[in-house]
């Protein structure tokens, strides 16, 4: 055995010789995809089976993309209220975007260096999307068969701007951070953004 033969690399001609007649017709279609040589090679190829072939017109360009001016309505430091806003949005047929969304997803607390999470809308939707994220939150509402709910209110000032909180939840996720040691997450309490009040369920 020659260590120093080496096989002749093949040529177009010798790719689409033994291919079928349909296959050559399914590469014709890809005509202005190939190659200047492989061109050659295929109209020889048809020529020599004397098969009726010409060259495809080229491909009608897409339409360009369309360009939004994108405007941001909200900034949101967590991503789950960031997720629901969105969905809001689209529920009523408007386009929208997260800015940051998965750079937030790599590292949540990336998002209180870049300002949080932007929910952002074309500049012309910018009314209708503000109407519907400023709708009251509504009261209570049926769930099919479930008991209804009823919306929490703070008992001081009657917002509905209040937060399901952990008392030490910062400390506990910083040491979990830096010290890989879990600490406990504390006491369950209401905090209202609108008074600051806290508050416990008597449940």
């Amino acid at each position: 055995m020659n260590p120093f033969h080496r096989e002749p690399e093949l040529t177009f001609a010798d790719v689409y010789r033994p291919m079928s007649d349909l296959e050559l017709q399914s590469l014709l279609a890809e005509w202005h995809s190939l190659m200047p040589e492989a061109r050659l090679a295929l109209a020889a190829e048809f020529t020599a089976r004397n098969l009726d072939y010409a060259e495809p017109p080229l491909p009608v360009e897409d339409a360009p993309p369309e360009f939004r001016e994108l405007v941001t309505i909200r900034r949101y430091r967590d991503l789950s209220e960031a997720i629901v806003a969105r969905a809001v949005i689209e529920s009523a047929g408007i386009f929208c975007f997260l800015k940051d969304e998965n750079l937030v997803r790599l590292d949540w607390q990336v998002s209180n260096f870049i300002g949080g999470i932007r929910l952002q809308v074309a500049s012309g939707d910018v009314e209708a999307a503000e109407a519907i994220l400023s709708q009251p939150v509504p009261s209570e509402f049926s769930i099919p068969d479930q008991p209804g709910f009823q919306q929490p209110r703070c008992p001081r000032c009657t917002s509905t701007d209040i937060l399901w909180e952990r008392q030490g939840r910062k400390a506990a996720l910083a040491s979990l951070y830096l010290f890989a040691l879990p600490l406990p997450r504390g006491s369950e309490s209401w905090h209202c953004n609108s008074c600051d009040l806290r508050w416990q369920d008597d449940e």
